[in-house]
């Protein structure tokens, strides 16, 4: 078996393995609680594909993107040290209500053992296990984390549950049944990456925040523009999500675990910008040094790599903030940072016609006062996509 992983240092690299799902498990949080606890946590997942599945996970224990002001995280912050006490993979059945189909559970194992400690900051692979998952049924992922110490220890991703995920107290990962859990709230517990073998597919990472990770659509419905343009793409593509919920370009170009995934690509798309230009306050020029400084290290790890660079999408900003989002699009319009080998204009897509090209049209807000994109503006956006993509242009 070819091996995707440095055995000294766990690094991510893919090769034989491609991202079997479109759920963006990017971490924009970390658990902080004042005494050390024993958790479980169940997710249900729809795979790209299914049937006979040879799956690897990968995990980074680090922050990707700083959450709000990053009082709470930061990207780049690494986790703390915890122990993960065992982990399966199992048929969830074709509705997630907490069980899973009696006798499909699959140990994960770490170089053989069934229990990982996990080091600060640390990223690993876990081995190769196999799982037969029936057509139209959802993956469920669970695993119990046992924390060492009070205060900080692993990250997760907080900002909306795309997902129907369930958590526990205790050691139940190997529950089938649904007693003893809960409903999640906001709390995707997930492992960085989960692969399946397939090899020749093309890596497409999505790079992105909130509007990229799909937050605010329909729980299990995979209706955000990521999910449609992989179904539009086809299982030869490749394709990983990691859009992360309040991201910003700065927490990339700052050369942390979020840049270390998405040299993975093949091709990369980035649409990044409206949080900082929002709650991280950048200047245009700022936040378009920082896009440089991305483009620049993505070519410098892989020279092949193909940047697709997106406009900002509008979100609704006003006076200086409208201003200099003007100022983005049109320079990533006219003349976009050196390294770019094509522009999507996904600001084209969802915005209102000029002069108000700063407002998202209304019928593609999640709500009255959220111009985060919703699922008629996945399909719109993903529509767009496809076409532009296919032409070359």
């Amino acid at each position: 078996m070819s091996n995707p992983m440095d055995q000294d240092n766990g690094i991510l690299n893919q090769k034989d393995y491609s991202s079997a799902t479109v759920l963006s498990s990017a971490a924009n949080y970390i658990m902080n609680k004042e005494k050390p606890f024993i958790h479980t946590f169940r997710t249900y997942i729809r795979l790209r594909e299914t049937g006979a599945l040879n799956l690897r996970l990968w995990h980074s224990n680090n922050v990707d993107s700083t959450w709000d002001q990053g009082v709470e995280a930061k990207g780049s912050e690494p986790g703390g040290a915890w122990v993960i006490e065992a982990a399966y993979v199992s048929d969830g059945g074709q509705e997630p209500r907490g069980q899973v189909i009696p006798g499909t559970q699959v140990a994960v194992t770490f170089d053989g053992e069934s229990s990982k400690a996990v080091a600060p900051g640390e990223t690993f692979w876990s081995d190769e296990l196999e799982l037969d998952l029936a057509e139209g049924h959802y993956l469920a992922f669970t695993w119990t984390i046992r924390t060492l110490h009070p205060g900080k220890s692993f990250p997760f991703n907080v900002e909306g549950m795309l997902v129907t995920a369930y958590d526990a107290l205790g050691n139940l990962a190997d529950r089938e049944s649904a007693e003893g859990f809960a409903g999640s709230d906001n709390l995707l517990v997930l492992p960085s990456y989960i692969g399946y073998r397939k090899k020749g597919a093309r890596r497409l990472v999505f790079l992105g925040d909130s509007i990229t990770q799909g937050v605010r659509t329909a729980k299990d419905e995979y209706e955000y523009w990521a999910a449609r343009i992989a179904a539009g793409l086809g299982k030869e593509y490749g394709l990983w999500n990691i859009g992360s919920g309040w991201g910003r370009a700065y927490d990339v170009a700052a050369g942390g675990s979020w840049l270390t995934k998405a040299k993975q690509g093949d091709e990369v798309l980035i649409v990044l910008g409206v949080n900082d230009l929002d709650i991280g306050n950048r200047t245009a020029e700022e936040l378009l040094g920082d896009l440089t400084s991305i483009i620049v290290a993505l070519k410098e790890a892989n020279p092949e790599v193909s940047i697709l660079l997106g406009t900002v999408p509008p979100f609704n900003f006003q006076a200086e903030k409208e201003e200099a989002w003007r100022y983005v699009n049109r320079v990533i319009l006219n003349g976009p940072p050196a390294g770019t080998d094509r522009v999507f204009d996904i600001a084209s897509v969802l915005s209102m016609p000029a002069p108000h090209e700063h407002l998202i049209r209304p019928e593609y807000m999640s709500g009255a006062e959220d111009p985060h994109p919703n699922g008629i503006a996945g399909q719109a956006v993903a529509d767009a996509f496809l076409n532009w993509y296919d032409s070359g242009i």
